[in-house]
């Protein structure tokens, strides 16, 4: 099925800033739609950025968790939209959302894969709001399609979970996807280079750790950012970026204390704060090496005075003024 058949076009309508906002001082008077079924869009020659959307609740209710992350777009951006913009060197679409109304999960994330390559293609970073974490399986897919074959690929997750299950049955969901993509990287004979920042021993069997040392995956532990080991993290994420010539950079709210975002599908108790993440976030995104990033697991339903879809928000604000200021060369598709 073609991607077009799970396509909906973004809706101009949540993109309208205060009456007292000074010209092109915010994200709503910044933001430019772009319906991809009607207009093509060009390979960018500055710096450009895409929010698209992953309605969809079917990987998280395969692991019999809460739902709700379908709402989480429509949340981020009207939270995103009044926030303000420091400089206007960038370029940023909202180019509409990839939904799953049929259960068929895996038509879905590879329809978003497709718009990712899409974006990817036209030099554009793509920015995906989830959704569950089967929002990744989804990137994986357009980041593969659109990179030589000897691109090097590492992968940040910030996430309380590894969502490294293997599948039983044989099907996705949204604690599967890491280990379809280390599945996948050794099929190809590449190296799975696998980073998750914030995991908890309390979030994850011991089973889940025991996979998890099999595929020589990298971990910085809650308990060690709790305990001030900044250090360790900022080596953490140098090394990512020493060693591969692109990343991909995925956050899962559910690594933060319910303090800050009590609207996730699994709430931590002993989750960390912001000022653990975004200096970190900070530090990959100024690499210049992210080419795609995602925020998931935000589900309204369960939040308290919009905490959660506002701290998204700022970490797409994060994300965006950081990749700006340190902007470097656009990895080539190619692989020299």
């Amino acid at each position: 099925m073609a991607w077009e058949a799970r396509y909906l076009p973004p809706d101009p309508n949540c993109w309208q800033a205060r009456a007292d906002m000074p010209d092109d001082s915010c994200f709503a008077q910044h933001v430019r739609p772009l319906n991809l079924l009607t207009d093509k869009p060009e390979k960018s020659t500055s710096l450009a950025f895409a929010l698209i959307g992953f309605k969809c609740d079917e990987g998280v209710q395969r692991d019999l968790g809460r739902a709700g992350a379908t709402e989480g777009p429509a949340a981020i951006r009207q939270s995103l939209k009044n926030l303000p913009i420091q400089t206007t060197h960038f370029q940023c679409y909202d180019v509409g959302n990839i939904v799953c109304l049929d259960h068929d999960l895996e038509a879905s994330q590879e329809a978003l894969g497709e718009v990712i390559a899409i974006l990817l293609a036209n030099q554009i970073h793509p920015l995906v709001m989830g959704g569950g974490h089967e929002t990744a399986w989804g990137q994986y897919l357009g980041i593969k399609k659109t990179y030589a074959a000897n691109k090097r690929l590492g992968i940040i997750n910030f996430d309380a979970h590894f969502d490294m299950q293997a599948m039983q049955p044989q099907r996705n969901s949204a604690s599967t996807t890491f280990y379809q993509i280390a599945q996948d990287q050794r099929t190809l004979g590449k190296h799975f280079d696998y980073n998750c920042i914030g995991i908890q021993h309390a979030g994850n069997v011991r089973q889940a750790f025991e996979l998890a040392k099999a595929h020589r995956v990298n971990v910085v532990l809650a308990d060690d950012m709790h305990q001030g080991l900044l250090e360790k993290s900022v080596d953490f994420i140098d090394r990512v970026i020493d060693e591969n010539d692109i990343i991909y950079l995925t956050l899962s709210l559910d690594v933060f204390s319910p303090a800050f975002a009590p609207g996730v599908s699994s709430i931590q108790p002993l989750g960390v704060t912001p000022w653990h993440v975004i200096p970190l976030v900070r530090q990959a995104a100024a690499s210049g090496k992210v080419v795609s990033y995602d925020i998931v697991e935000h589900v309204p339903r369960y939040d308290i005075d919009h905490r959660t879809a506002k701290l998204a928000a700022t970490l797409i604000y994060e994300i965006i003024h950081h990749h700006i200021e340190h902007n470097k060369n656009w990895p080539t598709l190619s692989g020299t």
